[in-house]
């Protein structure tokens, strides 16, 4: 009796703290839910990917991941704290053409034709509801004070996924921000983490908004949902085109390689500038997360002018090197001679007519971490 009584109450406890943690967000109305039963990509209470997307898992699978944790990569992680260019509030936001600032993984800021947009602005410490758990930021900070960051015009988010939507940067921005775009169901985490409604628009696949002569399209990717353990695939994930009057953007969220990238490039390109994607696979999820040379493939897909790689230099989620996602996708930029551009954390990214800045292209990273095999070395 007492086992079971200690059982209950840990079942208990468990319930409670996913129900009423915040940082979980939470579960999608049932009146919301009902509608959603509408829509073509919706079934069985699940959003779906276009494409066929099986993510199970045989015995086989699970014991090589067991044996990757134990064993480890010691090249997973960096040696150091990767450095980071501070970032000018007073300098946002640039009035003419695009520039755009990297924070590291997949959070960028973009100031495009006098209006602030931040994609994916994850600028926690650990994508982790329980942050001293977690794997921490290779960065140890973000190059800019939240606090002195001027009014934000718009925040897109891609999905809710703990390494893009974080609470604690959510609450940080919430006074900043003056609207939220995000796919749908996300609404229901922000208005649980005090974003008032009207200030939130949720879009399925091919909405679009309208933004201060920009216009914003969430457009399909190839992924999943989910923040904890009863709710995975209930809110929608994308990517998002950007258009302004004299230039277009493309940020892939993250997504598996898939035919919607071309569909995206034929109704909405070609595209000054790409975010793709390139980090944190494996052969395991290839579905989901699409391998370095893939990120190429789809960068020309869209029809692309310039890539610029991300999903990388934040935080661990994969066995592989950490710097290996950028070592590749310069490799296969190379091969298919697609411009590139690899900017440092914090170092802003001003596209011009021709050209991008040529110092945001170096290689930075090589500096950081004397581990890099001779394969790798021989892409120099």
């Amino acid at each position: 009796m007492i086992i079971l009584l200690i059982c209950a109450a840990i079942i208990v406890f468990i319930a409670f703290f996913l129900l009423y943690y915040p940082p979980f967000g939470k579960q999608v109305p049932r009146a919301q839910r009902i509608q959603f039963q509408q829509l073509s990509n919706f079934k069985h209470r699940r959003f779906l990917n276009q494409t066929p997307t099986s993510m199970s898992m045989g015995a086989a699978d699970f014991m090589s991941i067991l044996k990757d944790y134990l064993y480890g990569n010691p090249n997973r992680n960096p040696a150091s704290p990767l450095p980071m260019k501070p970032v000018d509030p007073a300098s946002i936001p640039q009035k003419e053409g695009i520039r755009v600032t990297w924070f590291g993984h997949s959070a960028l800021m973009l100031e495009m034709e006098g209006s602030t947009v931040l994609l994916d602005p994850m600028f926690g410490k650990s994508p982790s509801p329980l942050p001293v758990l977690g794997n921490q930021r290779y960065s140890k900070d973000i190059p800019i004070n939240l606090e002195e960051l001027p009014v934000i015009d718009a925040v897109i988010f891609s999905h809710d996924h703990y390494d893009h939507l974080d609470y604690d940067s959510v609450r940080k921005l919430k006074g900043k921000v003056r609207h939220f775009y995000v796919p749908l169901g996300l609404g229901s985490h922000l208005q649980r983490w005090g974003i008032p409604k009207e200030n939130i628009t949720e879009h399925n696949w091919w909405d679009s908004s309208a933004l201060d002569g920009l216009q914003l399209v969430c457009t399909p990717a190839r992924h999943f949902s989910g923040r904890s353990l009863f709710d995975r695939d209930s809110t929608l994930w994308s990517s998002w085109v950007i258009i302004g009057r004299e230039s277009r953007v493309y940020f892939s969220g993250d997504s598996g390689y898939g035919p919607h990238f071309r569909e995206i490039g034929e109704k909405y390109g070609p595209f000054d500038v790409t975010f793709m994607e390139c980090g944190q696979y494996d052969k395991r999820w290839a579905h989901i997360h699409m391998m370095p040379e893939e990120t190429v493939q789809a960068h020309l897909d869209v029809r692309g002018r310039r890539l610029l790689p991300i999903h990388w230099a934040g935080f661990t989620l994969a066995f592989h090197d950490w710097n290996e996602p950028v070592e590749r996708v310069i490799r296969a930029a190379r091969q298919k001679q697609v411009d590139i551009v690899t900017p440092r954390i914090g170092e802003p990214v001003t596209l011009s007519s021709s050209v991008f800045d040529p110092d945001t292209s170096s290689v930075w990273w090589r500096g950081i971490d004397r581990r890099v095999n001779g394969s790798i070395r021989e892409s120099e």
